[in-house]
C-alpha cells in the first residue's frame, strides 16, 4: 500500500513541529523521525490501530503517539492509506474527517 499525506496533515504536523521547537530543536526532529517511522508501519498491518472515535466508518483509524492522535483512512480499492490529520488528543479540532 502507498502512503498519502495530506495538505492538512502536512499543515497540522507543521504546526506541532514548531510548537515543539519553541522548547526543544532536537525534541522536535525526533518527533518528526519518530512519527514517520511509525506511518511506515501502517501499510503491512492497516487496521493495527483501533477505529477513530471522530467517525464510523470502519477505514478511519487512529494511531496515538506522544499525546498526539493521528488519523487515516485505508482505502483498499485505491491501495492507498491517506494520513489525514494529527492534533493533540485533548485538543481535537472541529471536522477532524473532512
Amino acid at each position: 500500500m502507498q502512503i498519502r499525506k495530506t495538505k492538512r496533515y502536512q499543515k497540522d504536523l507543521s504546526d506541532i513541529l514548531i510548537y515543539i521547537a519553541k522548547d526543544k530543536i532536537t525534541a522536535s526532529k525526533n518527533f518528526r523521525k519518530e512519527i514517520d517511522k511509525r506511518i511506515q508501519t501502517i501499510p503491512n498491518f492497516p487496521y493495527q490501530y483501533k477505529q477513530s472515535i471522530y467517525s464510523n466508518d470502519k477505514n478511519i483509524r487512529e494511531l496515538t503517539f506522544k499525546g498526539y492522535t493521528l488519523v487515516y483512512r485505508v482505502n483498499k480499492d485505491k491501495n492507498l492509506i491517506e494520513i489525514l490529520t494529527i492534533f493533540n488528543r485533548n485538543k481535537p479540532k472541529d471536522n477532524i474527517i473532512a
